[in-house]
């Protein structure tokens, strides 16, 4: 699990960098300031996840894969599904400007919290 949430963070911060950078430059005279601003957010909780998905990786490679504990793995999966649901439904709201879109983006949010939360309780279990 270790590698493949390093890999998925080193994508995910990748794209939030290019997605970020056509934010600022390509859409910056196509979307109004409320929108471009939305866009931005996801752009930003994107690599803040991204980064906190490969310490989840870092940690679970030095602990050793088979002595991961659930809680790491928990914490990796809600970033990356926080990520998918939080930023996607972010990046879609402000680039079609259909509101329903936004309804979805709570759970993402929630997914982060999740994430953090056994990200905490591995912390605490540690030996």
């Amino acid at each position: 699990m270790g590698q493949f949430f390093l890999a998925i963070a080193a994508i995910f911060g990748g794209l939030s960098v290019g997605v970020g950078a056509f934010g600022a430059h390509a859409l910056k005279e196509k979307l109004t300031e409320r929108s471009l601003e939305i866009f931005e957010t996801g752009a930003r909780y994107q690599m803040y996840h991204a980064l906190a998905l490969l310490f989840v990786a870092l940690l679970i490679r030095t602990s050793g894969e088979e002595f991961a504990q659930p809680a790491l793995i928990a914490a990796g999966w809600n970033f990356m599904i926080g990520i998918l649901i939080f930023s996607g439904s972010l990046y879609a709201l402000s680039l079609t400007g259909i509101k329903v879109v936004g309804a979805i983006t709570p759970l993402g949010g929630a997914a982060f919290i999740a994430g953090w939360g056994a990200l905490a309780i591995a912390a605490l279990n540690n030996k």
